[in-house]
């Protein structure tokens, strides 16, 4: 079976994304292994995920979201993944405007896309929506204050006792600040942390390196993918964790191996505003055999 594709990166976090809204390219109950199967680097298309684009699930959004991580776990959302959606359906001329709504499993995310040349990187902004901030709603069995929040809750981890602020921005985040990233066996810790007990539906882990109130460095393990380039969610959950901590402003510029993002907490609304690039790779078929 031939399966068209396009792959797309927001910051190097690349996915592949299938137009699905005349129909599923194969049965619901094999998406996951059609993710696998497409994220492989060595013998599909390579990917840290599978995207597809639906129809709108109800009238208060335009189109439907759903998103599968390169071992197959379905996630809730993705920050990067949402803003190439959203260039996709607009470039593909599958929408008349560039500012709508799309559901997903985290709730509808507003975009705002800026388009660019076609073979430039297009900027689109994602409203995030409110973070979630007290420990049981991420969830993390981490020790939390009278407010429920765990500001910097201790966490042991390979002999390691790490101080850990847990936050949800539609999809779980636990994040970590250090002194100084390099030589930091941050995948190490990462890839524990991802299936530690405290965290019942697993969790992504941001490692930052604050340099200054406006700017930290990111590293980045991803549930369901390991190290990846770049993290929306993540960005943004690490900003709500500067501004809990007192080492971040409300707005951010995070750099990550795959480029910078920047973050808005906006104080009037407490919304989250995630805005980055979003670039075309290529285009294909994938042959694919249930």
């Amino acid at each position: 079976m031939r399966i068209g594709f396009t792959k797309m990166h927001g910051a190097s976090n690349d996915y592949i994304y299938m137009d699905c809204l005349a129909g599923l390219p194969v049965p619901a109950g094999e998406l996951p292994e059609l993710a696998r199967r497409v994220s492989d680097r060595h013998a599909g298309v390579g990917s840290d995920g599978l995207i597809l684009i639906l129809p709108a699930p109800d009238d208060s959004v335009s189109f439907g979201f759903r998103m599968f991580n390169s071992d197959g776990s379905e996630g809730e959302m993705c920050g990067n993944g949402m803003r190439c959606f959203a260039r996709y359906v607009v470039e593909r001329g599958l929408i008349g405007r560039t500012r709508f709504e799309v559901g997903t499993a985290a709730g509808p995310i507003a975009c705002a896309v800026q388009p660019a040349a076609p073979e430039a990187a297009w900027t689109v902004t994602c409203d995030l929506g409110v973070p979630r901030l007290r420990a049981s709603e991420v969830p993390a069995r981490l020790d939390a204050g009278p407010d429920g929040v765990a500001r910097e809750a201790a966490l042991d981890v390979l002999g390691r006792t790490l101080r850990v602020t847990p936050v949800s921005t539609g999809v779980p985040h636990a994040i970590v600040f250090v002194e100084d990233l390099a030589g930091y066996p941050w995948s190490e810790l990462g890839r524990a942390m991802e299936t530690h007990h405290v965290f019942p539906r697993r969790t992504n882990t941001e490692f930052v390196q604050v340099l200054d109130r406006g700017h930290a460095l990111v590293k980045v393990w991803e549930r369901g993918s390991g190290p990846t380039q770049a993290c929306g969610t993540g960005a943004c959950a690490v900003v709500v964790a500067g501004v809990l901590t007192g080492r971040l402003d409300r707005t951010a510029r995070l750099s990550l191996p795959g480029g910078d993002l920047i973050v808005r907490w906006r104080e009037d609304n407490g919304r989250l505003e995630l805005t980055g690039p979003a670039a075309v790779v290529c285009t294909g078929e994938f042959m694919y055999a249930g």
